[in-house]
């Protein structure tokens, strides 16, 4: 079946002989949504919970034990925010190998541009009364609007820059680091340095962001007061419905035939390179589309805690990230998001009850995890993944298998090919995999 070529590879080819089963554009969500067990319980927990948690609080009488108080909509809606950031990560970490430490940054980004809107809509509302000037700029003398701020009494226009500031800074970011194949420890050392200077960038006072104190007091959002049970439960709903979609998102990436591909980058990127994929394009694309799901989970984050400053974009954040997808399960995408919450409910059990050994808790929860469970939580689940998603399988299986993509696997039936390696060994899956979404050798241009 004739069908385009591929943007992220060199040449263009004439046909990619592939089935119609590998194309997996033309399946319904159902089909590939279902397949996937892990997954689909996941949803399902995720919606039971989207419904059950505002109907506890609004129609069960607060007398009763089943009611759910305001605060813990938040706090839950929080969770929810935690889970698509820890998404994101795992998106990068997962499926492409690069262990990013600076998602905390791209996730502080999007909670400004939320946080700039919330500002712009205090108005005369303010401590000092002025009706264009947040109190912060005019406390500090400040006599007109910086313009970067402008466009930001537009709700559209701030959600759109919540998004695209993060993914800007990560397409430039990554093009330099790609483009140069910068790697390994290296690669995190870097992302963990861009981080902390943005926070040291954003402490200053003449940066026009609050400096210290951050942006906060925030009144109202689309014209209802944030203080109303009403717009918490709306809050919690869009959190919900983030992450039911940035879950979607990824894994039908991750489960397309572009994922496969991903997933070869992670596991033999010369190999890739060799057969004509341009790889930095790939992780630039999938590195751009992480930092923007982790933009929309600090914008939804912002409105329900109140604040944002520039502590938010301190290392330790980012590296309490990775945390939370190591104990939840890296490469199963729903094990990162369902660790996120697990980890950061317990965070708010321990620091009430014992305040003073809680970073003492999580350190040895994850050297336990790291050591016993390398899976993280979800490998110990009865029939839950046990290995990481790759494209090797040993030598001489069947042709016809399932590539393990996501948290599920889609059947597909690569090409036969009778070709051997150098030195005559064995033909292995990247091979196989990449044979039906690489140019023929009569299909390439001289």
């Amino acid at each position: 079946m004739a069908i385009g070529y591929h943007p992220m590879v060199r040449d263009r080819p004439a046909e990619l002989n592939v089935s119609k089963d590998q194309d997996m554009r033309g399946e319904p969500l159902t089909r590939w949504v279902l397949s996937n067990r892990g997954g689909a319980i996941f949803l399902a927990v995720l919606a039971v919970t989207a419904i059950a948690v505002p109907v506890l609080n609004q129609w069960v009488p607060e007398s009763s034990s089943l009611h759910v108080p305001t605060f813990v909509v938040t706090l839950v809606g929080k969770y929810l925010c935690y889970a698509l950031l820890a998404l994101a990560l795992d998106l990068v970490w997962g499926y492409l190998g690069i262990l990013s430490l600076g998602h905390g940054a791209f996730f502080a980004l999007g909670g400004y541009a939320m946080g700039m809107y919330l500002m712009r809509q205090i108005g005369a509302r303010g401590v000092y009364g002025n009706p264009e000037l947040p109190d912060f700029m005019v406390f500090l003398d400040w006599t007109e609007l910086p313009w970067y701020w402008y466009g930001f009494d537009n709700f559209g226009f701030a959600m759109v820059m919540a998004l695209a500031v993060p993914g800007l800074l990560a397409l430039v970011f990554g093009w330099l680091a790609f483009r140069s194949h910068v790697t390994g420890v290296y690669l995190s050392i870097i992302t963990q340095a861009l981080t902390y200077a943005l926070m040291l960038a954003f402490f200053r006072n003449d940066m026009g962001f609050g400096g210290n104190n951050g942006l906060t007091d925030f009144k109202d959002l689309l014209g209802s007061s944030l203080q109303a049970d009403e717009t918490r439960i709306a809050l919690f709903l869009c959190s919900a419905a983030a992450l039911a979609g940035g879950y979607l998102l990824c894994n039908r990436l991750v489960s397309s035939r572009l994922g496969r591909v991903v997933m070869a980058v992670r596991d033999a990127e010369g190999r890739v390179r060799s057969l004509g994929y341009r790889d930095e394009r790939i992780k630039l694309f999938v590195f751009t589309v992480s930092a923007m799901m982790a933009g929309a989970a600090g914008a939804l984050y912002v409105p329900q805690v109140g604040i944002i400053n520039p502590g938010e974009f301190a290392p330790v954040n980012s590296i309490e990230v990775v945390i939370w997808v190591a104990i939840g399960g890296r490469g199963t995408l729903f094990g990162a998001a369902a660790g996120a919450v697990l980890v950061n409910y317990a965070k708010s059990w321990f620091t009430v009850a014992y305040p003073e050994i809680w970073l003492f808790f999580l350190g040895l929860l994850f050297v336990v995890v790291t050591i016993a469970l390398p899976r993280g939580l979800v490998g110990f689940i009865p029939g839950g993944p046990r290995s990481p998603p790759t494209t090797t399988k040993p030598v001489g299986t069947p042709d016809t298998t399932k590539v393990a993509a996501g948290d599920g696997a889609e059947d597909w039936s690569p090409v036969a090919s009778n070709r051997t390696q150098p030195n005559d060994q064995p033909e292995t899956s990247v091979d196989r995999d990449l044979s039906a979404a690489s140019p023929s050798p009569t299909s390439r241009r001289p």
